[in-house]
């Protein structure tokens, strides 16, 4: 690929699907469209083949971490008594057709995975987050011998290991969802923690934050200033450990045991995954660690039956930006144009993480790019016909879809994989990442944009 930034004639394109007459203020008098920007680098041999993609033996051991950490959790979060400990999300089907794309049920069958309700922490993050909260406490326990004799690992609520956790200072820097994953469980803990908040970031998550005892750094630049920031606090304290979002192997695993699990519930619906029943999954993208840890664990459980997309805001796409130029390690968003101006504060990232990019970026099917605009719309469709409550980045996935079964693009993905006759019995994941931690009063003005939107859009043009 050359060094020049290709992507420009895509967003062209996005810009042309817009009419950009305006109605009382609201953007566009009709829906703008979902792009998709296919991988040319996706590889359908990925799995398996000499790559860094993480072994099956990694996910399995990273899922063992937590069943041992089980019982603590169960003390230490009144919530997780009934799951006997286990930090997970439902998946359910969607009801009704599949919103805004014509003929939805001969495509297939549509579910949402609803990270947006995960316990604890109420977004995806808590997969990643605590995971590799808890592996820094488990190398602690094991260094100053906390865990010798001990029954269970509920043996870490006590006294002993409190006072150690408390001489250690645990850091991250966050858009917001990484910060509530890593600040409660830490605190929980006992451990000190600073979440570094960049501007993007809701003030309700910091106050959340400072109502556990965590202390927060606001800064005013965008997300990766807030992650710099923090890895240079914590590399100058002996005693510090930081979360680094950007290259963090731990959080990594804590995501991919997410594959593990959707295998156990697509089994447990009945559902078959494999050349004539393609699975599809459709994935909100930050900075990229949670969607590729996720995807790393997909691929490993379902191989080249699984087909995985990450969807950005457009004015946000890094980890489009990265797969598009392989030779400009750290290109930012800014290089390409874009503002990073967008309502959905945990998908407003400049530079993809290059661990996600690097262990990722033969197995991603392609990206998808979405207006604000849209994110507000099915945010409002999916609390209508579905009760779900998601924030404006975990309605990101809804427009995955769209764009795979409904742009030319899509479709030649489809006719150049084998995948149009299979269609029918395919499976389509939308995977919701945040919202049940919203304040009523912020969501209800986010319902409200919504249906603003789709007033709108549905007035003649």
């Amino acid at each position: 690929m050359e060094s020049g930034l290709p992507f420009f004639s895509f967003i062209a394109m996005a810009q042309d699907c817009k009419n950009n007459s305006e109605i009382k203020g609201l953007p566009y008098n009709r829906e703008p469209c979902a792009q998709l920007w296919c991988n040319p680098a996706l590889e359908t041999q990925a799995v398996g083949a000499e790559s860094s993609i993480i072994s099956m033996e990694d996910v399995g051991a990273a899922a063992s971490r937590l069943v041992r950490f089980a019982p603590l959790l169960t003390k230490l979060f009144p919530e997780l008594q009934a799951s006997g400990g286990l930090i997970e999300s439902g998946l359910v089907p969607l009801k009704g057709a599949y919103p805004a794309l014509a003929e939805s049920a001969s495509h297939g069958r549509y579910w949402v995975k609803t990270d947006n309700d995960l316990p604890v922490a109420g977004s995806i993050k808590a997969r990643g987050g605590i995971y590799e909260v808890l592996a820094f406490a488990e190398t602690l326990a094991e260094r100053h011998g906390l865990l010798a004799g001990a029954a269970d690992y509920g043996v870490l609520a006590g006294a002993a290991a409190r006072a150690c956790f408390g001489r250690h200072e645990i850091s991250v820097g966050s858009t917001g969802n990484l910060g509530l994953s890593i600040g409660i469980m830490a605190s929980a803990m006992g451990f000190r923690v600073t979440v570094h908040m960049s501007a993007e970031a809701r003030q309700w998550k910091k106050d959340k934050l400072r109502a556990h005892g965590v202390t927060v750094v606001e800064h005013e630049g965008d997300y990766a200033r807030a992650v710099a920031a923090g890895r240079a606090r914590s590399q100058a304290d002996p005693q510090g450990y930081f979360v680094d979002d950007e290259h963090s192997m731990d959080l990594f695993l804590g995501y991919s045991v997410a594959g593990l699990r959707l295998r156990d519930q697509l089994a447990e619906a009945g559902v078959t995954v494999d050349a004539a029943h393609p699975l599809f999954v459709y994935l909100p993208c930050g900075v990229g660690g949670a969607p590729a840890g996720i995807t790393a664990g997909v691929k490993l459980v379902f191989g080249e039956a699984a087909h995985c997309v990450f969807v950005e805001p457009a004015a946000s796409a890094c980890f489009m930006t990265r797969l598009q130029n392989p030779e400009r390690e750290g290109i930012s968003i800014y290089d390409a144009g874009m503002d990073n101006r967008t309502e959905a504060d945990g998908l407003a990232v400049p530079v993809a993480s290059e661990l996600a990019y690097a262990q990722t970026r033969h197995l991603i099917s392609g990206v998808v790019t979405v207006q604000d605009a849209v994110l507000f719309a099915d945010l409002a469709r999916v609390q209508a016909s579905d009760g779900l409550k998601v924030e404006p980045s975990a309605a990101a996935g809804f427009s995955g879809p769209r764009a795979l079964v409904g742009t030319a693009e899509g479709q030649a993905y489809l006719r150049e994989h084998g995948l149009l006759a299979a269609m029918p019995q395919a499976n389509h994941i939308i995977w919701c990442t945040g919202g049940a931690f919203v304040p009523a009063p912020e969501y209800e003005a986010f319902l409200e944009r919504g249906r603003d939107y789709l007033a709108a859009w549905q007035r003649p043009s």
